[in-house]
């Protein structure tokens, strides 16, 4: 069967993939558009098997919430480079995640994988065919789910790299988007000083005692300086105890006190946190090869 530019341009829409790809895909199939696209497929798993193990430490934080802003979710999808975060159709794959992520119920990134997508790909699929396409590792790393919210939910994205979900009760929308944007910013560890871990205080007295010691103080000097150490510590670690980044002389506390509202709970996620990048250094790796030869 001929193979003409018209069914090379089929293929190409279908699959999204190269001219050539398609053209040779086509002659491989004797011009069978379905048998072509089964192979290329199974092409595509194959090159999405052999980019699993490739770094991926940028790429985009989503967040949607249901109209009611009793449900929402936020989700992290990696690539490999800055320039791939940026293209449309991993952007078009990343919106399309997240509007199944908040219909689906489930609650984390492996039971994403298996929902299927408006277009009837599972997300897995829909991933693994964008591989393919775009030629970069690309993950599904991270899913947080709010149910059930008593007060409202409200967001704040920091360009596409940091994302912020938040429940406030009472207050209003300019206020949850306020509060959103702080966390964003200031990057609390919790929302009180009775929810930092007892571990973490510890460590932090002990740090705090040597450093104390250290000064040759009296005992009792250096107990009063530990406890104002920890006393701003805590102001530092916590939601209600940082200053607010709109007005630096109002902590959140009173902020929230003075609107008559409460944060019960936030979650917030930057790209690529705790994934160890590798730092390629050209220089070093010509001059291996060269000690190698």
């Amino acid at each position: 069967m001929a193979i003409t530019a018209a069914l090379v341009k089929e293929l190409r829409e279908r699959t999204g993939a190269g001219m050539m790809e398609c053209k040779a895909a086509l002659v491989e199939a004797n011009g069978d558009i379905e048998a072509a696209i089964e192979a290329m497929r199974k092409s595509g798993q194959a090159k999405a098997a052999k980019k699993s193990g490739r770094t991926t430490a940028e790429g985009v934080v989503m967040i949607r919430i249901a109209e009611d802003g009793k449900q929402g979710v936020m989700v992290e999808i990696n690539c490999e480079t800055d320039f791939v975060a940026k293209d449309s159709n991993f952007l078009a794959f990343a919106e399309a995640v997240t509007v199944a992520a908040l219909s689906s119920g489930v609650a984390d990134a492996e039971a994403l994988a298996s929902q299927t997508l408006a277009d009837g790909n599972t997300v897995d699929a829909a991933r693994e065919a964008l591989i393919a396409k775009i030629g970069e590792n690309i993950q599904v790393r991270r899913l947080v789910r709010f149910d059930g919210a008593e007060g409202v939910l409200y967001s704040y994205r920091h360009g596409v790299r940091i994302g912020v979900l938040v429940e406030l009760v009472a207050g209003d929308e300019t206020l949850g988007r306020d509060i959103a944007m702080h966390i964003a910013a200031s990057n609390p560890m919790c929302i009180s000083a009775d929810q930092v871990p007892a571990a973490t205080l510890d460590k932090e007295r002990e740090i705090f005692r040597a450093q104390a010691l250290g000064s040759g103080k009296p005992e009792a000097i250096v107990e009063k300086m530990i406890e104002g150490r920890v006393r701003k510590f805590l102001e530092e670690v916590t939601l209600l105890g940082q200053p607010f980044v709109k007005n630096p002389d109002q902590t959140v506390a009173q902020l929230l006190k003075q609107a008559g509202a409460e944060v019960r709970r936030f979650m917030r996620l930057e790209v690529g946190e705790g994934i160890e990048k590798k730092v390629e250094n050209f220089a070093e790796e010509v001059m291996a090869q060269v000690r190698g030869s």
